[in-house]
């Protein structure tokens, strides 16, 4: 089963994205703008966009589409059951000009850039469309069809409409973070005018595009208004309608701070769960085996809150962390259930521990629908706390270091199977279903407080204890 490590972590300083937007497919989300007259043969559309999806999914991510059909269309979009992106002109029911990646993109961790160019103006045909990836472009295409010199699109054409998060007028809808989304209207610009090279780390980041020219129909959408998502910053005032997004999915999730999600390449082969909310919302079916954080922790101190709101049994549903929840796949397992495999609690209060389960009269209390259990891992001296509704369990204080008072005793990182810990949920019984939402700091539920680590990261229900991070790059760089 693959694991993702931390990733796309930059150095401090430069340009900093305040914010995303996190699309949901099951919750029909999407932002939709009735063009004006523009540049039909010459743009550059530029978005950082950061996958999701059930693994073996095969929808259609529409990253950014004009049109109401496949007559006429222009679209950007993942074709999720190959992993790769499309991009197609169509004109009269005709393809004009499509890209199709060799390329198979299959990182639930990372943000990555995308630059599309458009300019059939150009004399050299292969260079009428271009895309690029992380700053580098893509030269090797499963099809590659380039537009005839001067061919029009529908982009900036005021008979048709833009998308952002749907495919045309289709019911197929993104399920994804999106950030930085820009178009250029009637220029070809290529990606360092939309990012660079970190000198420190080598990784693509973002720049400050503010000051770019937009064009008649250009936009700039920084999603930084909550209550005007769709808000257009370039100046243009090329507002997007809003389409069943609300606040909740305003993010902090960006390019230039990741936090964790769930995994969805690290699950069962049968019986997989369903994710939701930008891999923060799981629903295990039939089987002991949820949800584990993408990013795995080493060393430092980490904070993340659960909350389940539905189950079949109410006492099954279990969380914890675990250092082999690639094990867990293929065991069946849930964390704590057996040997070396982790540690969690149990909505009826047990404690499972490599194995062992201690009667609730000993250790917890029990928790239920809607409830928030919080987990602190002290991986400086490897003990690990439960809480449920702000109150810590067994006593516990995580702040006690070596001591470890009402903590849980961990085997050394070094010793585990997949060298690093990681958050998780799961079940107790394999038949009994539940959903857990999971808040690495980037909640997909409502927040009726309002806490922040110490490092000002993340978004909590309670007080993460002093000392105590959310699980995201900005804090990895310096205490991970």
């Amino acid at each position: 089963m693959p694991l993702i490590l931390p990733s796309n972590s930059i150095s401090a300083g430069g340009y900093e994205v305040a914010n995303s937007l996190r699309f949901d497919a099951g919750s029909s989300d999407s932002l939709s703008q009735t063009q004006s007259s523009g540049e039909t043969k010459t743009f550059t559309y530029s978005c950082w966009f950061k996958k999701n999806r059930d693994l073996g999914s095969t929808e259609q991510d529409a990253i950014f589409t004009v049109g109401e059909n496949n007559t006429n269309d222009f679209l950007i979009y993942f074709e999720q059951e190959q992993d790769r992106i499309d991009i197609i002109v169509r004109d009269s029911s005709t393809i004009r000009g499509r890209l199709t990646t060799n390329r198979k993109f299959r990182d639930y961790s990372a943000w990555m850039h995308i630059v599309f160019i458009y300019d059939s103006t150009n004399a050299t045909a292969g260079n009428r469309m271009r895309l690029y990836i992380n700053g580098v472009e893509e030269t090797s295409f499963s099809t590659d069809t380039n537009p005839s010199l001067n061919q029009t699109t529908i982009v900036n054409n005021s008979s048709y409409t833009m998308r952002i998060g749907r495919l045309r007028t289709d019911a197929r809808y993104l399920s994804g973070y999106l950030s930085e989304c820009v178009l250029i209207d009637g220029t070809a610009l290529d990606p360092t005018s939309f990012g660079e090279f970190d000198e420190d780390t080598g990784i693509w980041k973002p720049i400050d595009v503010s000051g770019l020219t937009f064009g008649t129909n250009g936009f700039y959408l920084d999603f930084e208004n909550s209550g005007s998502l769709g808000a257009d910053v370039s100046g243009n005032g090329n507002n997007f309608t809003v389409n069943n997004l609300t606040s909740i999915d305003q993010t902090t999730d960006t390019p230039t701070n990741n936090y964790a999600t769930g995994n969805p390449l690290n699950i069962p082969t049968s019986n997989q769960p369903t994710f939701s909310n930008g891999n923060n919302t799981i629903a295990i079916g039939n089987s002991r085996v949820g949800l584990s954080s993408t990013i795995g922790m080493t060393q430092g101190k980490w904070y993340a809150e659960f909350k389940f709101t539905s189950a079949v049994n109410v006492n099954t549903p279990t969380v914890g962390i675990s250092g082999e929840p690639a094990k867990l796949c293929i065991d069946n397992a849930f964390a704590g259930n057996s040997a070396s495999n982790g540690v969690s609690i149990t909505a009826d209060g047990y404690l499972y521990d490599d194995g062992t389960s201690t009667y609730p009269s000993t250790w917890s209390s029990t928790f239920g629908l809607n409830d928030i259990v919080g987990v602190a891992i002290d991986l400086d001296n490897n003990y690990v706390y439960f809480s449920i509704n702000g109150t810590w369990q067994n006593s516990g204080d995580p702040t006690s270091g070596a001591s470890g008072t009402g903590g849980v005793s961990l085997t050394n990182v070094s010793s585990v199977l997949e060298g690093a810990y990681f958050f998780t949920t799961g079940n107790s019984s394999s038949a009994n279903p539940c959903t857990w939402n999971a808040n690495f700091g980037n909640p997909p539920f409502t927040i009726s407080s309002g806490n922040s680590d110490g490092n000002g990261y993340g978004l909590f229900e309670y007080q993460p204890p002093s000392g105590y991070l959310a699980l995201c790059t900005k804090n990895l760089a310096t205490d991970g």
